[in-house]
Protein backbone atom coordinates (compact mmCIF):
# COMPACT_ATOMS: atom_id res chain seq x y z
CA UNK A 1 0.00 0.00 0.00
CA UNK A 2 1.13 3.53 -0.64
CA UNK A 3 2.30 5.66 2.26
CA UNK A 4 -0.28 8.36 2.89
CA UNK A 5 0.61 11.98 2.29
CA UNK A 6 -0.09 14.04 5.40
CA UNK A 7 -1.65 17.47 4.92
CA UNK A 8 -0.72 19.97 7.62
CA UNK A 9 -2.81 23.13 7.78
CA UNK A 10 -1.38 26.09 9.67
CA UNK A 11 -3.48 29.04 10.84
CA UNK A 12 -2.86 32.32 9.04
CA UNK A 13 -2.32 35.07 11.65
CA UNK A 14 -3.27 37.91 9.30
CA UNK A 15 -4.25 38.56 5.71
CA UNK A 16 -1.24 38.22 3.41
CA UNK A 17 -0.58 40.51 0.48
CA UNK A 18 2.04 40.20 -2.25
CA UNK A 19 2.96 43.05 -4.60
CA UNK A 20 2.46 43.31 -8.36
CA UNK A 21 6.11 43.93 -9.21
CA UNK A 22 6.59 40.29 -10.21
CA UNK A 23 3.85 40.62 -12.85
CA UNK A 24 4.47 44.01 -14.44
CA UNK A 25 8.04 45.19 -13.83
CA UNK A 26 10.45 45.01 -16.81
CA UNK A 27 13.37 45.07 -14.37
CA UNK A 28 11.93 42.15 -12.41
CA UNK A 29 11.34 40.19 -15.62
CA UNK A 30 14.95 40.68 -16.72
CA UNK A 31 16.22 39.73 -13.26
CA UNK A 32 14.38 36.39 -13.51
CA UNK A 33 16.80 35.52 -16.29
CA UNK A 34 19.67 35.66 -13.78
CA UNK A 35 18.15 34.80 -10.42
CA UNK A 36 15.38 32.30 -11.17
CA UNK A 37 15.34 30.37 -14.42
CA UNK A 38 19.00 29.26 -14.55
CA UNK A 39 18.65 27.71 -11.07
CA UNK A 40 15.40 25.71 -11.14
CA UNK A 41 14.50 22.34 -12.61
CA UNK A 42 12.16 22.88 -15.56
CA UNK A 43 9.93 20.37 -17.29
CA UNK A 44 11.14 20.57 -20.89
CA UNK A 45 9.33 17.76 -22.72
CA UNK A 46 8.01 14.21 -22.38
CA UNK A 47 10.24 11.17 -22.75
CA UNK A 48 7.91 9.93 -25.49
CA UNK A 49 9.08 12.84 -27.65
CA UNK A 50 12.58 11.31 -27.59
CA UNK A 51 11.85 7.67 -28.38
CA UNK A 52 14.54 7.04 -30.99
CA UNK A 53 18.22 7.85 -31.20
CA UNK A 54 18.52 11.23 -32.92
CA UNK A 55 15.16 12.57 -31.76
CA UNK A 56 15.48 16.11 -30.43
CA UNK A 57 13.41 18.86 -28.85
CA UNK A 58 14.37 22.53 -28.57
CA UNK A 59 13.38 24.19 -25.30
CA UNK A 60 13.63 27.98 -25.03
CA UNK A 61 13.56 29.89 -21.77
CA UNK A 62 13.89 33.67 -22.00
CA UNK A 63 17.00 34.23 -24.14
CA UNK A 64 18.47 30.77 -23.62
CA UNK A 65 17.86 28.02 -26.15
CA UNK A 66 18.50 24.39 -25.24
CA UNK A 67 18.76 21.20 -27.31
CA UNK A 68 17.56 17.96 -25.72
CA UNK A 69 18.42 14.78 -27.60
CA UNK A 70 18.19 11.02 -27.43
CA UNK A 71 21.93 10.65 -27.88
CA UNK A 72 21.90 6.86 -27.61
CA UNK A 73 19.38 4.20 -26.65
CA UNK A 74 19.80 4.73 -22.92
CA UNK A 75 20.89 8.37 -22.74
CA UNK A 76 19.17 11.73 -22.99
CA UNK A 77 21.55 14.68 -23.38
CA UNK A 78 21.01 18.42 -23.06
CA UNK A 79 23.22 21.28 -24.21
CA UNK A 80 22.85 24.85 -25.42
CA UNK A 81 21.39 25.21 -28.89
CA UNK A 82 24.10 27.52 -30.22
CA UNK A 83 27.06 27.01 -32.53
CA UNK A 84 30.30 27.86 -30.74
CA UNK A 85 31.66 29.69 -33.79
CA UNK A 86 29.43 32.75 -34.20
CA UNK A 87 26.39 31.92 -32.07
CA UNK A 88 23.82 30.76 -34.62
CA UNK A 89 21.01 28.56 -33.31
CA UNK A 90 21.49 25.01 -34.53
CA UNK A 91 17.92 23.69 -34.52
CA UNK A 92 14.32 24.69 -34.01
CA UNK A 93 11.20 22.89 -32.82
CA UNK A 94 11.66 19.14 -32.81
CA UNK A 95 12.75 16.41 -35.18
CA UNK A 96 15.40 13.78 -35.77
CA UNK A 97 19.02 14.25 -36.76
CA UNK A 98 22.26 12.29 -36.93
CA UNK A 99 24.21 15.46 -36.17
CA UNK A 100 23.63 19.20 -35.92
CA UNK A 101 25.24 21.15 -38.73
CA UNK A 102 25.31 24.92 -38.43
CA UNK A 103 23.71 26.54 -41.47
CA UNK A 104 26.04 29.54 -41.21
CA UNK A 105 29.56 28.15 -41.58
CA UNK A 106 28.93 24.37 -41.57
CA UNK A 107 30.45 23.57 -38.19
CA UNK A 108 28.93 20.31 -36.91
CA UNK A 109 28.15 18.68 -33.56
CA UNK A 110 27.14 15.18 -32.49
CA UNK A 111 24.06 14.28 -30.46
CA UNK A 112 25.85 15.13 -27.20
CA UNK A 113 26.89 18.58 -28.38
CA UNK A 114 30.51 17.65 -29.03
CA UNK A 115 32.13 19.30 -32.03
CA UNK A 116 32.86 16.94 -34.93
CA UNK A 117 33.73 19.41 -37.68
CA UNK A 118 35.29 22.83 -38.07
CA UNK A 119 35.54 24.06 -41.64
CA UNK A 120 39.21 24.75 -42.46
CA UNK A 121 40.26 24.01 -38.89
CA UNK A 122 43.94 24.24 -39.89
CA UNK A 123 43.50 28.00 -40.32
CA UNK A 124 43.68 28.27 -36.53
CA UNK A 125 47.13 26.62 -36.50
CA UNK A 126 46.20 24.25 -33.69
CA UNK A 127 44.85 26.96 -31.38
CA UNK A 128 41.35 25.46 -31.12
CA UNK A 129 40.86 23.31 -28.03
CA UNK A 130 38.16 20.66 -27.63
CA UNK A 131 36.76 22.21 -24.45
CA UNK A 132 36.19 25.46 -26.37
CA UNK A 133 34.67 23.77 -29.41
CA UNK A 134 32.18 21.53 -27.57
CA UNK A 135 28.86 23.06 -26.56
CA UNK A 136 28.37 23.56 -22.79
CA UNK A 137 26.24 20.80 -21.34
CA UNK A 138 23.15 21.21 -19.16
CA UNK A 139 21.91 19.06 -16.28
CA UNK A 140 19.17 16.70 -17.47
CA UNK A 141 17.14 13.99 -15.74
CA UNK A 142 13.77 12.27 -15.97
CA UNK A 143 10.88 11.71 -13.59
CA UNK A 144 7.24 10.90 -14.21
CA UNK A 145 7.77 10.49 -17.94
CA UNK A 146 9.02 14.08 -18.22
CA UNK A 147 12.46 15.30 -19.20
CA UNK A 148 13.71 18.04 -16.86
CA UNK A 149 16.63 20.42 -17.34
CA UNK A 150 18.60 22.68 -15.02
CA UNK A 151 21.25 25.15 -16.19
CA UNK A 152 22.96 25.29 -12.80
CA UNK A 153 25.89 22.81 -12.64
CA UNK A 154 25.64 22.88 -8.83
CA UNK A 155 21.90 22.22 -8.64
CA UNK A 156 20.39 19.66 -6.28
CA UNK A 157 19.35 16.33 -7.84
CA UNK A 158 15.96 16.38 -9.57
CA UNK A 159 14.30 13.97 -7.15
CA UNK A 160 15.38 16.05 -4.17
CA UNK A 161 14.06 19.19 -5.86
CA UNK A 162 10.66 17.63 -6.58
CA UNK A 163 9.98 16.24 -3.11
CA UNK A 164 7.48 15.77 -1.53
CA UNK A 165 5.42 16.14 -4.72
CA UNK A 166 7.31 13.29 -6.42
CA UNK A 167 6.44 10.84 -3.65
CA UNK A 168 2.85 12.06 -3.67
CA UNK A 169 2.47 11.53 -7.43
CA UNK A 170 4.54 8.35 -7.83
CA UNK A 171 1.52 6.07 -7.23
CA UNK A 172 -0.31 7.69 -10.17
CA UNK A 173 2.52 6.51 -12.45
CA UNK A 174 2.52 9.46 -14.86
CA UNK A 175 5.41 7.82 -16.72
CA UNK A 176 2.85 5.32 -18.09
CA UNK A 177 0.69 8.07 -19.60
CA UNK A 178 0.95 9.44 -23.13
CA UNK A 179 -0.20 12.62 -24.87
CA UNK A 180 -3.91 12.91 -25.68
CA UNK A 181 -3.70 16.49 -26.97
CA UNK A 182 -1.30 19.42 -26.66
CA UNK A 183 -1.73 23.11 -27.48
CA UNK A 184 0.47 26.18 -27.30
CA UNK A 185 -0.08 29.92 -27.63
CA UNK A 186 1.54 33.26 -26.91
CA UNK A 187 -0.65 35.12 -24.44
CA UNK A 188 -0.74 38.76 -23.39
CA UNK A 189 -0.05 38.25 -19.70
CA UNK A 190 2.84 37.45 -17.40
CA UNK A 191 3.69 33.77 -17.00
CA UNK A 192 2.72 33.96 -13.32
CA UNK A 193 -0.68 35.43 -14.19
CA UNK A 194 -1.20 32.44 -16.47
CA UNK A 195 -0.09 29.66 -14.14
CA UNK A 196 -2.01 31.14 -11.20
CA UNK A 197 -5.23 30.93 -13.22
CA UNK A 198 -4.90 27.15 -12.99
CA UNK A 199 -3.36 26.88 -9.53
CA UNK A 200 -6.58 27.19 -7.53
CA UNK A 201 -10.30 26.44 -7.80
CA UNK A 202 -11.48 29.42 -5.76
CA UNK A 203 -12.29 31.03 -9.12
CA UNK A 204 -14.89 28.47 -10.21
CA UNK A 205 -17.98 30.38 -9.02
CA UNK A 206 -16.88 33.59 -10.73
CA UNK A 207 -15.29 32.10 -13.84
CA UNK A 208 -17.11 28.81 -14.48
CA UNK A 209 -20.57 29.33 -12.92
CA UNK A 210 -22.07 26.62 -15.13
CA UNK A 211 -20.01 24.07 -13.19
CA UNK A 212 -21.87 24.79 -9.95
CA UNK A 213 -24.84 22.84 -11.28
CA UNK A 214 -22.83 19.65 -11.00
CA UNK A 215 -20.74 19.79 -7.82
CA UNK A 216 -19.23 21.82 -5.02
CA UNK A 217 -15.85 23.42 -5.76
CA UNK A 218 -14.79 24.49 -2.29
CA UNK A 219 -11.13 23.56 -1.76
CA UNK A 220 -8.28 23.23 0.71
CA UNK A 221 -4.66 23.94 -0.22
CA UNK A 222 -1.30 23.40 1.43
CA UNK A 223 2.36 24.30 0.86
CA UNK A 224 4.89 21.54 0.21
CA UNK A 225 8.21 23.37 0.45
CA UNK A 226 8.89 24.71 -3.03
CA UNK A 227 5.65 23.25 -4.30
CA UNK A 228 2.01 23.08 -3.20
CA UNK A 229 -1.12 21.02 -3.76
CA UNK A 230 -4.86 21.23 -3.19
CA UNK A 231 -8.02 19.19 -3.16
CA UNK A 232 -11.76 19.61 -3.07
CA UNK A 233 -13.55 20.01 0.23
CA UNK A 234 -17.00 20.43 1.71
CA UNK A 235 -17.93 23.66 3.46
CA UNK A 236 -20.00 21.59 5.89
CA UNK A 237 -17.63 19.44 7.91
CA UNK A 238 -20.12 16.61 8.48
CA UNK A 239 -20.22 16.00 4.71
CA UNK A 240 -16.46 15.49 4.36
CA UNK A 241 -15.20 12.07 3.34
CA UNK A 242 -11.98 10.74 1.85
CA UNK A 243 -13.57 10.75 -1.61
CA UNK A 244 -14.91 14.31 -1.29
CA UNK A 245 -11.34 15.64 -1.65
CA UNK A 246 -10.76 14.07 -5.07
CA UNK A 247 -12.12 14.35 -8.60
CA UNK A 248 -14.34 11.39 -7.76
CA UNK A 249 -16.46 13.20 -5.21
CA UNK A 250 -20.28 13.09 -5.24
CA UNK A 251 -22.18 15.38 -7.55
CA UNK A 252 -25.11 17.64 -6.72
CA UNK A 253 -28.64 16.27 -6.74
CA UNK A 254 -30.71 13.62 -5.03
CA UNK A 255 -30.00 10.97 -7.66
CA UNK A 256 -26.24 10.46 -7.61
CA UNK A 257 -26.41 8.20 -10.65
CA UNK A 258 -27.61 11.12 -12.75
CA UNK A 259 -25.44 13.71 -10.98
CA UNK A 260 -22.17 11.89 -11.64
CA UNK A 261 -23.09 11.08 -15.24
CA UNK A 262 -24.04 14.67 -16.02
CA UNK A 263 -20.89 16.06 -14.41
CA UNK A 264 -18.62 13.65 -16.28
CA UNK A 265 -20.34 14.38 -19.58
CA UNK A 266 -20.03 18.12 -19.05
CA UNK A 267 -16.34 17.93 -18.13
CA UNK A 268 -15.48 15.86 -21.19
CA UNK A 269 -17.49 18.09 -23.53
CA UNK A 270 -16.30 21.47 -22.26
CA UNK A 271 -12.78 20.75 -20.98
CA UNK A 272 -11.69 17.62 -22.89
CA UNK A 273 -9.72 16.81 -19.75
CA UNK A 274 -9.98 15.63 -16.13
CA UNK A 275 -11.88 12.50 -17.16
CA UNK A 276 -11.71 9.84 -19.87
CA UNK A 277 -14.15 8.37 -22.34
CA UNK A 278 -14.12 5.15 -20.32
CA UNK A 279 -15.15 6.99 -17.16
CA UNK A 280 -17.90 8.87 -18.98
CA UNK A 281 -19.28 5.66 -20.52
CA UNK A 282 -19.29 3.93 -17.13
CA UNK A 283 -21.08 6.91 -15.59
CA UNK A 284 -23.76 6.84 -18.29
CA UNK A 285 -24.63 3.24 -17.35
CA UNK A 286 -25.19 4.01 -13.67
CA UNK A 287 -28.94 4.58 -14.08
CA UNK A 288 -29.28 1.09 -15.58
CA UNK A 289 -26.99 -0.70 -13.15
CA UNK A 290 -28.00 0.78 -9.78
CA UNK A 291 -31.30 1.59 -8.06
CA UNK A 292 -32.33 5.19 -7.51
CA UNK A 293 -31.93 4.63 -3.76
CA UNK A 294 -28.18 3.95 -4.03
CA UNK A 295 -26.12 6.20 -1.75
CA UNK A 296 -23.44 8.56 -3.03
CA UNK A 297 -20.73 6.23 -1.72
CA UNK A 298 -22.32 3.22 -3.42
CA UNK A 299 -22.69 5.04 -6.73
CA UNK A 300 -19.11 6.32 -6.68
CA UNK A 301 -17.68 2.91 -5.78
CA UNK A 302 -19.69 1.15 -8.50
CA UNK A 303 -18.77 3.78 -11.09
CA UNK A 304 -15.04 3.54 -10.42
CA UNK A 305 -15.13 -0.27 -10.26
CA UNK A 306 -16.93 -0.43 -13.61
CA UNK A 307 -14.58 2.06 -15.27
CA UNK A 308 -11.56 0.17 -13.94
CA UNK A 309 -12.91 -3.12 -15.33
CA UNK A 310 -13.76 -1.54 -18.69
CA UNK A 311 -10.25 -0.14 -18.98
CA UNK A 312 -8.65 -3.44 -17.98
CA UNK A 313 -10.61 -5.19 -20.72
CA UNK A 314 -9.02 -2.90 -23.31
CA UNK A 315 -5.52 -3.20 -21.86
CA UNK A 316 -5.43 -0.12 -19.63
CA UNK A 317 -4.56 -0.99 -16.04
CA UNK A 318 -5.26 1.46 -13.24
CA UNK A 319 -2.66 2.01 -10.52
CA UNK A 320 -3.39 0.69 -7.04
CA UNK A 321 -3.70 3.77 -4.80
CA UNK A 322 -5.19 3.45 -1.34
CA UNK A 323 -8.05 5.74 -0.33
CA UNK A 324 -6.03 7.65 2.26
CA UNK A 325 -3.26 8.51 -0.19
CA UNK A 326 -5.72 9.43 -2.93
CA UNK A 327 -7.59 11.73 -0.56
CA UNK A 328 -4.48 13.40 0.83
CA UNK A 329 -3.07 13.95 -2.67
CA UNK A 330 -6.18 15.94 -3.57
CA UNK A 331 -6.61 16.66 -7.25
CA UNK A 332 -3.88 19.07 -8.37
CA UNK A 333 -0.51 20.60 -7.57
CA UNK A 334 1.88 23.37 -8.56
CA UNK A 335 5.48 22.35 -9.23
CA UNK A 336 7.67 25.38 -8.71
CA UNK A 337 7.92 27.57 -10.55
CA UNK A 338 5.74 27.13 -13.63
CA UNK A 339 3.99 23.77 -13.87
CA UNK A 340 0.42 22.98 -12.75
CA UNK A 341 -0.89 19.41 -12.79
CA UNK A 342 -4.42 18.09 -12.21
CA UNK A 343 -4.58 14.32 -11.82
CA UNK A 344 -6.72 11.21 -11.56
CA UNK A 345 -6.18 7.46 -11.84
CA UNK A 346 -5.51 7.45 -15.57
CA UNK A 347 -5.06 11.07 -16.64
CA UNK A 348 -3.31 14.34 -15.98
CA UNK A 349 -4.18 17.82 -17.21
CA UNK A 350 -0.98 19.85 -17.40
CA UNK A 351 -0.25 23.56 -17.79
CA UNK A 352 3.11 25.18 -18.34
CA UNK A 353 3.78 28.92 -18.63
CA UNK A 354 7.13 30.57 -19.29
CA UNK A 355 8.37 34.03 -20.20
CA UNK A 356 8.19 35.35 -23.74
CA UNK A 357 11.68 36.79 -23.88
CA UNK A 358 11.89 39.31 -21.05
CA UNK A 359 8.55 40.99 -21.75
CA UNK A 360 6.60 40.98 -18.45
CA UNK A 361 3.29 41.29 -20.30
CA UNK A 362 3.58 38.19 -22.49
CA UNK A 363 4.13 34.48 -21.97
CA UNK A 364 4.28 31.18 -23.80
CA UNK A 365 1.37 29.15 -22.45
CA UNK A 366 0.89 25.44 -23.02
CA UNK A 367 -1.87 23.05 -22.05
CA UNK A 368 -1.91 19.32 -22.61
CA UNK A 369 -3.49 16.11 -21.40
CA UNK A 370 -1.69 12.82 -20.83
CA UNK A 371 -3.60 9.58 -20.37
CA UNK A 372 -3.10 5.83 -20.06
CA UNK A 373 -3.60 3.89 -23.27
CA UNK A 374 -3.27 0.26 -24.32
CA UNK A 375 0.29 -0.52 -25.38
CA UNK A 376 0.84 1.33 -28.65
CA UNK A 377 -2.72 2.67 -28.66
CA UNK A 378 -2.02 6.32 -27.94
CA UNK A 379 -3.03 8.86 -30.61
CA UNK A 380 -0.46 10.58 -32.80
CA UNK A 381 -0.10 14.14 -31.52
CA UNK A 382 2.11 17.15 -32.03
CA UNK A 383 2.35 20.63 -30.57
CA UNK A 384 -0.29 22.79 -32.24
CA UNK A 385 -0.11 26.57 -32.01
CA UNK A 386 -3.65 27.87 -31.53
CA UNK A 387 -4.31 31.42 -30.39
CA UNK A 388 -7.40 31.76 -28.14
CA UNK A 389 -8.59 34.82 -30.06
CA UNK A 390 -8.49 33.08 -33.46
CA UNK A 391 -11.66 31.93 -35.15
CA UNK A 392 -11.89 28.17 -34.80
CA UNK A 393 -9.46 28.08 -31.86
CA UNK A 394 -8.79 24.57 -30.56
CA UNK A 395 -8.78 25.53 -26.88
CA UNK A 396 -11.69 23.92 -24.96
CA UNK A 397 -14.53 26.22 -23.80
CA UNK A 398 -13.71 25.97 -20.09
CA UNK A 399 -10.13 27.09 -20.70
CA UNK A 400 -11.40 29.97 -22.80
CA UNK A 401 -13.22 31.20 -19.70
CA UNK A 402 -9.89 31.17 -17.84
CA UNK A 403 -8.19 33.01 -20.69
CA UNK A 404 -10.78 35.78 -20.39
CA UNK A 405 -9.47 36.46 -16.89
CA UNK A 406 -5.77 36.31 -17.64
CA UNK A 407 -5.58 39.31 -19.95
CA UNK A 408 -7.86 41.41 -17.76
CA UNK A 409 -5.87 40.58 -14.63
CA UNK A 410 -2.65 41.62 -16.36
CA UNK A 411 -4.23 44.96 -17.30
CA UNK A 412 -5.80 45.50 -13.88
CA UNK A 413 -2.57 44.91 -12.02
CA UNK A 414 -1.05 47.90 -13.76
CA UNK A 415 -3.63 50.26 -12.26
CA UNK A 416 -2.53 52.49 -9.39
CA UNK A 417 -5.85 51.57 -7.78
CA UNK A 418 -4.70 47.99 -7.20
CA UNK A 419 -2.86 47.67 -3.89
CA UNK A 420 -1.50 44.14 -4.21
CA UNK A 421 -2.86 40.59 -4.31
CA UNK A 422 -4.90 39.35 -1.34
CA UNK A 423 -5.06 35.53 -1.67
CA UNK A 424 -7.52 33.30 0.18
CA UNK A 425 -5.52 31.69 3.02
CA UNK A 426 -7.40 28.37 2.85
CA UNK A 427 -8.02 27.92 -0.85
CA UNK A 428 -5.12 29.79 -2.51
CA UNK A 429 -2.05 28.68 -0.56
CA UNK A 430 -0.86 27.25 -3.88
CA UNK A 431 -0.59 30.83 -5.14
CA UNK A 432 0.82 32.37 -1.96
CA UNK A 433 3.50 29.69 -1.73
CA UNK A 434 4.57 30.39 -5.31
CA UNK A 435 5.33 34.00 -4.39
CA UNK A 436 6.94 33.02 -1.11
CA UNK A 437 9.45 30.90 -3.01
CA UNK A 438 9.84 33.42 -5.83
CA UNK A 439 10.87 35.96 -3.20
CA UNK A 440 13.56 33.59 -1.93
CA UNK A 441 15.09 33.42 -5.41
CA UNK A 442 14.49 37.02 -6.44
CA UNK A 443 15.14 38.78 -3.13
CA UNK A 444 11.91 40.79 -3.30
CA UNK A 445 8.13 40.41 -3.33
CA UNK A 446 7.53 38.18 -0.30
CA UNK A 447 3.89 37.90 0.89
Amino acid sequence: MNESVKVTKQPVPEAQIYPVEAFVSPEYAKAEGKKLWPHVWQQACRVEELRNVGDFVVYDIMHDTILITRSDEDTISAFYNVCQHRGRRLADGCGRALQFRCKYHAWAYDLKGENIRVLDENDWNGALKKERLDIPKIQVDTWGGWVWINQDPDCVPLRQYLEPIATMLDPFEPEKMRYRWRLRCVFDCNWKTAIEAFAEAYHVEGTHPQMLKYAEFYTWSTADGLHAHKGFDQRQEHLRTLESKTYFRPGKGEDQRVAIAEMQEHILTTANASTTQTMVDAARRLVDELPETATAAEVTAHWLKSARADDAARGVHWPEIDREHLSAAGNSCVVFPNLALAYGFTFMLCYRARPYGDDPNKCVFEGYVIERYPEGGEPATEWIVSQPEDEGTLWPPVLMQDFANMGEVQKGMRSRGFRGCLPNPKQEETVTNLHRNLADYMGTGAP
